[in-house]
């Protein structure tokens, strides 16, 4: 289980960084009506680094969980768009905007593994 907690706060870490180092990645997945994009995009950066920190600790562990399964549920409609606007586009790799959808439950599954 260990193991699997630091794969997550990795993939959670990992994921923050990247909204600071690629925004405008993450701007075009933004639906339309969330307002303020880039701030947006920092904002959830800055939640999923602070996810990963929280689970780092056992004290604050079970925070983390319960904010990380906010977090997946937050930016899913974001992982709807991507997919939407993969299939208006016919681009070839649409069908992993497809898988990826049922993956932010895995990830909240995985979180859930993290409250004590």
């Amino acid at each position: 289980m260990a193991y699997s907690k630091f794969a997550l706060i990795f993939l959670l870490i990992f994921a923050g960084l990247m909204h600071f180092l690629k925004p405008y990645f993450f701007i075009k997945i933004i639906p339309s009506y969330v307002p303020f994009p880039l701030k947006m995009v920092y904002i959830s950066g800055v939640v999923e680094i602070l996810c990963g920190l929280l689970l780092l600790f056992p004290q604050t562990q079970s925070f983390g969980a319960y904010l990380s399964i906010l977090l997946f549920i937050a930016v899913f409609p974001a992982n709807i768009e991507m997919a939407k606007d993969f299939y208006l586009m016919h681009h070839k790799y649409f069908w992993l905007t497809v898988l990826r959808l049922p993956l932010q439950f895995v990830l909240i599954w995985w979180a859930y593994q993290f409250v004590k």
